[in-house]
């Protein structure tokens, strides 16, 4: 579908792409983005992408809701370019899995009538696109989670999950970032802080990234735990058609 313009009250719009989670989507709200930069216009405070729509708050002495959507939609008139051979941005998030670390590693084995090793396996086997951020400051919602792993929130949410705390809910996988209540399946724990309000860019995670998880025992988790923020993950630049896993 043609994507629509909404205004969301008298400083912002909303621009919808679909109802459908989709990387082609999201490929096509990450190059509006990137066409709006482009125009360097004064006035545009922020731009927010979600799964399926790009909300574009402006300021209302700069541009009326009539000026904004005339200002954009020549950009949303152009098609999407070929993903064949797009470069994307992979992250490598250290993880250890089960334990005091992963207390619901057993349950999501045992409700997929599947081993904790292949748990493992097919959970960090996979390269998982970086959908958005939302819920708390740096929590990414990841998208391509393989479905033999999906498992239900949990009944009752708990009152405090660690950060870099990694879960799983339905077939939706990501990393707490911060210390927080939640209900989702947790199966394992970073030592990498996923946000750092002393950086210029607080997440470690964009929109558009991908997340490779990988397994790594106790003795490398206190290691990369004791560094902090000055540990620096490892990054690969690789094509669309090279990514791992479930598709």
């Amino acid at each position: 579908m043609k994507p629509t313009i909404s205004p969301v009250g008298d400083c912002a719009i909303s621009i919808d792409f679909g109802q459908v989670i989709d990387p082609k989507i999201n490929r096509q709200i990450r190059q509006v983005i990137e066409q709006i930069k482009l125009l360097q216009l004064d006035g545009i405070i922020e731009l927010v992408p979600t799964y399926c729509a790009l909300l574009v708050q402006y300021d209302a002495m700069v541009y009326t809701y009539s000026d904004i959507c005339r200002t954009i939609n020549p950009i949303l008139q152009e098609s999407v370019t070929d993903s064949a051979n797009e470069r994307v941005t992979i992250v490598e998030i250290p993880t250890i899995y089960g334990g005091e670390y992963g207390p619901d590693l057993g349950f999501v084995a045992s409700h997929n009538h599947i081993s904790e090793a292949e748990v493992v396996s097919i959970h960090s086997g996979t390269d998982y696109l970086v959908y958005m951020l939302g819920f708390i400051p740096g929590f990414t919602y990841l998208g391509g989670m393989d479905p033999r792993i999906a498992t239900p929130r949990l009944p009752s949410p708990r009152t405090l999950i660690p950060a870099g705390s990694v879960g799983i809910a339905g077939e939706q996988t990501g990393t707490y970032p911060s210390d927080s209540p939640g209900g989702w399946q947790i199966i394992g724990r970073t030592p990498v802080t996923m946000y750092d309000m002393s950086k210029k860019q607080a997440a470690l995670l964009r929109a558009g990234d991908y997340v490779r998880y990988v397994p790594i025992d106790d003795t490398e988790f206190y290691r990369i735990k004791s560094l902090g923020s000055a540990y620096v993950p490892v990054v690969h630049e690789v094509e669309v058609g090279d990514l791992r896993g479930f598709k």
